[in-house]
């Protein structure tokens, strides 16, 4: 609003143009030019178990913005759902849970907010740095850090007693010691291959230096089967040759007895994993114990992320303000925070919380009473930076899921798979408009 224009406009007596600027002068105190007018109310989806209560806590203390809290599927379910009220211009939430993979998709068709504008970038030094920038584009903000996976190992401590096993510091002590656990045992494996689980081979791969995309707007550069994710192919493609560790599809009944009873010595897992575990494998309990992921090369200590989500504001919320607002007290407010992580078992990407003593010194029976939450603590502080997802992820992982599937099967091999997902994905970027290079 410009005052001095107004008072100078020639229809306006002396008196009245005072009068006016008196006027204009108390809107512009009362938040003239904000996105919200009066109370607001926020539509907000997640699928995080027991999300309702930090939503409460919200509204019950905060008075001019309410929120209202649907639970619309988790993952591919709610993403679906997400798509179709977008196209239909219909019933878009203000605020909703994306996993940081998924956050270009939604970017690349100018589904989100830039928050920037609402003072998200005054949080910004309160989260661990990469969580920050997989919500991030330069000083563009499209949504708040809220869980993280960066990976470690969780081992049976009886299996590695019984058969006089070290705790593998390299991939090439992981490999040698499956080879001695076959050997004693043949019917126990080191480890599962889950080669139907895209975001845990990407993560993998994001450990082993691959960056499989580079993305600028609509300029995409895909290296699928780049240095890094050779490394792994080859690298799981001798183990399974040589029969160290299983091929099972992950999480299934079958899968979850496994681990229980001791079908797999290790699981290469995220930060979620040790409370998940307790959930599915309640027989073991006691058993386990958390290491750091093993290394490539002796001596380094590199990590990934496998999982995590945010919370994003979307660009068509009428109340991009409140619901910024909203987006960052649920995972700022220190209450909030703690419930989310100990109600519902979501690993931090706060560094406060990730630092609070009751958090990194607690106790975890499951494991013997290791302190497991510092093994994923010192993995979230090397998780290898620059890793770019693509704004077609989804089609990704279930390149990934086929033709990895398919080498598992034994129907190809692993660095087979890999050209073969190289030469789909790019197909598929192609098609769908973007000029890849």
């Amino acid at each position: 609003m410009n005052l001095r224009r107004l008072a100078g406009s020639r229809w306006l007596s002396g008196r009245l143009a005072a009068v006016t600027a008196i006027l204009l002068l108390v809107v512009l105190a009362t938040g003239c030019g904000s996105s919200n007018k009066g109370p607001a109310t926020i539509l907000f989806w997640s699928w995080v178990p027991g999300i309702k209560d930090e939503v409460k806590l919200f509204n019950d203390t905060h008075k001019d913005v309410t929120v209202k809290y649907v639970n619309a599927g988790q993952g591919a379910d709610e993403y679906t759902k997400l798509r179709t009220a977008l196209k239909a211009n219909k019933g878009v939430p203000d605020v909703v849970q994306i996993e940081f993979q998924f956050i270009p998709s939604f970017t690349q068709i100018d589904a989100l907010a830039d928050i920037s504008k609402y003072g998200a970038n005054d949080v910004k030094q309160d989260y661990v740095g990469w969580t920050w920038d997989q919500v991030s584009e330069g000083d563009k903000v499209y949504a708040i850090p809220q869980d993280s996976g960066p990976m470690a190992l969780l081992y049976r401590k009886d299996i590695f007693d019984k058969y006089g096993l070290k705790v593998p510091k390299t991939w090439d002590e992981f490999a040698s010691e499956a080879a001695k656990l076959h050997k004693a045992a043949p019917d126990t494996y080191m480890t599962d291959f889950a080669a139907s689980d895209g975001g845990w081979i990407t993560g993998l791969m994001w450990q082993a230096g691959s960056r499989p995309f580079e993305v600028n707007g609509t300029k995409v550069s895909i290296n699928m089967d780049d240095p890094g994710a050779m490394k792994v192919a080859n690298y799981w493609q001798g183990l399974i040759d040589d029969g160290t560790v299983s091929t099972d599809p992950d999480f299934t009944n079958d899968w979850y007895a496994g681990l229980g009873k001791g079908k797999y010595a290790t699981w290469i897992t995220a930060g979620w994993g040790p409370v998940f575990l307790k959930g599915v494998a309640a027989k073991s309990s006691g058993k386990w114990r958390a290491a750091p992921l093993p290394q490539w090369k002796a001596g380094e200590n590199v990590s990934a992320n496998w999982g995590g989500s945010t919370s994003a504001v979307t660009a068509a919320s009428e109340n991009p303000e409140a619901a910024t607002e909203f987006a960052i007290w649920l995972n700022h407010n220190q209450k909030s925070v703690n419930m989310l992580t100990t109600k519902s078992n979501l690993f931090p990407t706060q560094k406060s919380r990730l630092n609070s003593p009751d958090f990194k010194n607690a106790p975890l029976a499951f494991a013997g009473g290791q302190k497991v939450n510092q093994v994923f603590i010192q993995a979230s502080d090397h998780v290898d930076k620059g890793f770019e997802w693509s704004p077609f992820q989804d089609y990704v992982y279930a390149q990934l899921a086929e033709k990895v599937g398919a080498a598992a099967k034994g129907d190809t091999t692993f660095p087979e798979a890999m050209h073969k997902v190289q030469s789909s994905v790019t197909g598929y970027a192609k098609d769908q408009g973007f000029k890849v290079h």
